[in-house]
């Protein structure tokens, strides 16, 4: 049976990874931080020290319960599952708190390693989770990628086409997609364009160079 120390021992490494892991998530303005980081990884240790401490029962008298260990772990794998699904956002044509959902998951599975008295097993993973939050960001900073943007133009009449997307050509960007509106009524014609660009594209400008081609009513860009 585990003892009164081995239990302490094991909850508070597993408050002061997932803690670590949860403060780098805050400094960096996620919806979930230092506290639900802790408290996920701390709730894994504790289904674990359960799932074995019921597992020690069923070894002493097999008659009085039988459970298998790995079905807590399974439900609070699937549990952290939920939260990961809360700090997903989707703005436009960006997903946001991918990482965020991640670092709950991997939290939750160095808790349970930490809650089984694998300590190596949850030493290296904290420590792989954290370096890659921490030195692989820096990194994929200096990485050339793909950034998409979306257009909204809105024009009186016809509608020039080929004026705006002139203004896009010029910043070494291009056109992936465009969506076409008319509006007979208020005889408006509506541009929703999909830009890809390698480099970080100047909205500003964008925004002015756009604004001041003819019968143009309104423009808006977003990420």
């Amino acid at each position: 049976m585990i003892s009164t120390y081995e239990i302490i021992m094991r909850l508070l490494i597993g408050a002061i990874f997932g803690g670590i892991i949860g403060f780098e998530r805050s400094t960096h303005g996620r919806p979930a931080g230092f506290r639900t980081h802790l408290l996920v990884c701390v709730a894994s240790v504790l289904i674990m020290i359960v799932s074995e401490y019921y597992y020690y029962l069923s070894l002493i008298d097999p008659s009085y319960i039988r459970i298998d260990p790995v079905r807590l772990a399974a439900g609070a794998v699937t549990g952290v599952g939920f939260l990961g699904a809360g700090v997903i956002i989707k703005t436009g044509l960006s997903v946001q708190g991918l990482t965020t959902a991640a670092c709950l998951w991997v939290v939750s599975a160095i808790g349970l390693a930490v809650g089984s008295g694998l300590y190596i097993a949850g030493t290296v993973g904290f420590v792989i989770t954290y370096l890659s939050l921490w030195l692989l960001r820096m990194i994929e900073d200096r990485m050339p990628r793909l950034s998409y943007k979306f257009l909204h133009v809105v024009m009186h009449g016809e509608g020039d086409e080929e004026a705006v997307t002139s203004v896009v050509g010029k910043h070494n960007s291009t056109i992936s997609n465009i969506n076409y509106e008319r509006d007979l009524e208020k005889e408006e014609c509506v541009f929703d364009i999909t830009i890809a660009s390698r480099d970080r594209l100047s909205a500003g400008r964008i925004l002015r160079e756009i604004s001041s081609v003819q019968n143009v009513k309104k423009v808006a860009i977003r990420n």
